[in-house]
């Protein structure tokens, strides 16, 4: 299989880890993050179910893989690194009352003379549990251990251009998915059927573009269900006056780009208005106010600010830096758009901007991925913001205006420029 990346990019991943590992007095790093392991080896499988690691070493040039024994072949499959740099412990280890699989990577350390380092460890990572660090702590009595949650996914926040191109491969699958979504939305269909077609859409990909599975499923809400951001479907029909909103993200060799959208089936009431236009100024507004040298703070108070002025107060995680990743999250889990982060705003960051607004029983979501740019933004995909209409089978804003209008100083990709991010 052929790597994803020039092996100079991945020489240079590996050059910024080690920088921030000695920053951080870290002689050896110990990942558990699918999604970090991919970033600086390739790896890619859906194993992380199971304990594997990826480790990094101040005096090694080269990572070493470790895993079940039936995924080895996968490693070297998919990664760049030497046969002699992957390890793979047996299946007895799993599932059992004798034995870890982290007793393999404890023995590991100690047949390489590293038993007694400070070893970086993902103590936040979704992937290592709390039975897995009693054993490694077993194991390695003498280590010193530190927590580096975040220190990969630091590096990773600014994206190659090549990960821009897999970015917006990305994008152009989540306007598929939302295409389809929103077509299969009517009255008489259940929300399964809708959900079934948006999968098939997100795996299917957009034209020329092979799609992939989501790190988190679509969460399509419809009625009251929108009043709560992360409740998934069910088997109810539409009955063609409810306000729906959709979540989805497209995604490409594991690159994810998110998108959400509000539509509703008849028309707004005052209050669904008086939420639709509050989030679709407000997400216009904080578009326009990003660039390169403001903190996240900075942008996020923009937002506040915007729907103040419509009697909302809102201060809660406005987005958060996107890019490769595995479920069960698309989050980078590193720099948020929120009041407190101070994280400046740099060329090439990607970011997932969903502001929404939850009444008692009913919300707005309008989301978009972007990308900072030399001067401000571009949003990845190129889909109508503005919440729509959807009545008679056909779709308009809810003004009855074309569904394009609204755009923002943000650049919106022309039809010239999709062509070139989908080559």
């Amino acid at each position: 299989m052929a790597l994803l990346f020039k092996m100079a990019e991945y020489w240079g991943r590996i050059r910024q880890v080690k920088a921030r590992m000695e920053e951080h007095g870290v002689d050896v790093l110990l990942i558990s993050d699918p999604s970090n392991i991919n970033y600086l080896s390739g790896y890619d499988a859906y194993s992380f179910y199971v304990v594997q690691a990826l480790i990094v070493s101040q005096e090694e040039d080269q990572p070493i893989w470790v895993g079940r024994e039936e995924d080895a072949g996968g490693a070297r499959l998919t990664t760049w690194l030497d046969d002699d740099h992957i390890y793979s412990y047996p299946d007895h280890y799993l599932h059992s009352t004798s034995k870890h699989p982290i007793d393999f990577i404890s023995d590991l350390f100690v047949q390489r003379n590293q038993d007694q380092r400070r070893i970086g460890l993902e103590m936040g990572s979704y992937y290592l549990s709390a039975l897995d660090y009693e054993q490694l702590r077993k194991g390695l009595p003498d280590a010193t251990v530190i927590n580096t949650t975040t220190l990969v996914g630091h590096v990773r926040l600014i994206k190659s251009d090549q990960e821009l191109h897999y970015m917006r491969n990305a994008a152009a699958n989540a306007e598929h998915a939302m295409a389809t979504g929103i077509a299969s939305i009517q009255q008489g269909v259940s929300e399964n059927k809708v959900v079934a077609d948006v999968y098939h859409a997100q795996i299917d990909g957009a034209e020329g573009i092979g799609g992939d599975y989501p790190s988190i499923v679509p969460f399509l809400l419809s009625g009251v269900k929108t009043s709560s951001p992360h409740l998934t479907w069910d088997d109810v029909l539409f009955k063609g006056d409810e306000l729906v909103t959709l979540e989805l993200a497209g995604v490409y060799q594991r690159y994810h780009s998110p998108l959400a959208r509000t539509i509703k089936l008849g028309a707004f009431t005052a209050k669904e208005k008086r939420l639709a236009d509050a989030v679709y100024e407000g997400i216009n507004e904080t578009l326009a106010a990003v660039k390169p040298g403001k903190t996240s703070e900075e942008v996020a108070n923009v937002w506040s600010d915007t729907i103040r002025q419509h009697g909302f107060e809102k201060n809660e995680r406005l987005g958060y830096s996107v890019g490769l990743s595995y479920p069960p999250n698309w989050s980078e889990n590193t720099a948020n758009i929120r009041q407190g982060d101070q994280t400046i705003l740099q060329p090439n960051m990607t970011f997932h901007l969903i502001p929404a607004l939850w009444d008692e029983d009913c919300g707005v979501e309008i989301s978009e991925t972007f990308v900072v740019t030399e001067n401000g933004c571009e949003t990845l995909a190129n889909y109508p913001r503005e919440p729509m209409v959807k009545q008679d089978m056909e779709t308009t804003s809810q003004g009855g205006t074309p569904l394009m209008e609204g755009v923002v100083d943000c650049q919106w990709n022309t039809a010239e420029q999709n062509e070139v991010k989908r080559g």
